[in-house]
C-alpha cells in the first residue's frame, strides 16, 4: 500500500505540489497547514490537515503514527519555528526531508536596499525622510513599529493586526496575492509611500512592490531571512520537488 507523502504548506508553491503529484497519480498527499489564516486558500486535490502538531516531538508522533514516506518543508521562508520543527522530526524518524525554498530577491543596480536581520532593527533603518511606510510584512510583526509615532504605516495583510499593538497613524488593507507591478505602482501613489518595510519572501506573486519601489525610486527596508537548520534535500520549484519525490519512491520501492 502506498505510504502518504506530508507537506506542510502555507504557501502557493505548496498548494501547487500537492495538486501536482495527486495528479501525476500519487493516491495519499496530505498538506498540513498551522491554522493562522482563517480562509486559506486550499487545493483542489489532496486531504488537508489544519493545526499544530504540538512541536517537533508531537511531528515525530504523527509521521510514525501515519506512517509518512516522505516529508516535505514547503512553509514560508520566515516560518522559522516550524522549519526548526520539521528538521528535528526528521532527524528523529530517520524519515527523508525535502525543504522547498523559493530563492530570494536580489536588488538592482538601480534598487536602494537597506538590509535588516529582524524587525526592531528594520523600525531603526527607516529613513529619517520617510514618513508614509508601506509595511508588508503580514500581520503577526507589526507590533515592532508601534512606537514610530512619527509615522505614518499603510498596512497590508491577510488577517487584521492586532489592535493592541498597532502603530497609532495607520491604516489597514485586507488583501491576498498576487499583486503586479502596475497595482502596486497605483497603490503607492495613490497612499503617498515613500517607503516600503518588507520580507525578502522570493518569488513572482509578491515581487510586484519590489518593481514598483524602484520604479517610484522608494527605498525598501528588506528583512533577511532567517538562518535554517540544514535539510536532507533542497529544491527551489515545485518541478524540483516532484523529481525529488520521485526519485525517493524510486529508490524505497
Amino acid at each position: 500500500m502506498e505510504r502518504p507523502v506530508l507537506i506542510l504548506g502555507g504557501t502557493g508553491d505548496a498548494r501547487l505540489l500537492v495538486e501536482q503529484l495527486t495528479q501525476a497519480g500519487h493516491r495519499d498527499v496530505r498538506l498540513s497547514l498551522a491554522g493562522a489564516t482563517r480562509a486559506p486558500t486550499l487545493p483542489d486535490r489532496g486531504s488537508v490537515r489544519i493545526g499544530g502538531f504540538g512541536g517537533a516531538q508531537g511531528l515525530a508522533d504523527y509521521l510514525i503514527g501515519e506512517q509518512i514516506a516522505l516529508l516535505i518543508d514547503a512553509t514560508h521562508p520566515y516560518a522559522a519555528q516550524i522549519t526548526a520543527h520539521a528538521h528535528a522530526a526528521a532527524q528523529h524518524t530517520k524519515l527523508p526531508l525535502l525543504r522547498l525554498n523559493r530563492p530570494p530577491w536580489a536588488p538592482h543596480t538601480d534598487d536602494h536596499w537597506i538590509s535588516a536581520t529582524d524587525h526592531l532593527q528594520a523600525a531603526s533603518l527607516m529613513p529619517s525622510h520617510a514618513r508614509r511606510i508601506f509595511l508588508s510584512i503580514g500581520r503577526k510583526e507589526v507590533a515592532a513599529y508601534a512606537n514610530c509615532a512619527d509615522r505614518w504605516f499603510l498596512i497590508r495583510s491577510i488577517e487584521p493586526p492586532d489592535p493592541d499593538t498597532t502603530p497609532a497613524r495607520h491604516r489597514w488593507i485586507s488583501a491576498r496575492g498576487p499583486f503586479d507591478m502596475a497595482a502596486e505602482t497605483m497603490l503607492m501613489r495613490a497612499q503617498q509611500i515613500d517607503c516600503l518595510v518588507t520580507k525578502n519572501s522570493g518569488g513572482k506573486a509578491t515581487y510586484g512592490k519590489i518593481a514598483a519601489a524602484r520604479t517610484l525610486g522608494l527605498p525598501v527596508v528588506m528583512i533577511a531571512r532567517p538562518a535554517e537548520p540544514q535539510a536532507d534535500a533542497h529544491a527551489e520549484t515545485v518541478a524540483d520537488a516532484l523529481a525529488w519525490v520521485a526519485r525517493q519512491l524510486r529508490s524505497s520501492a
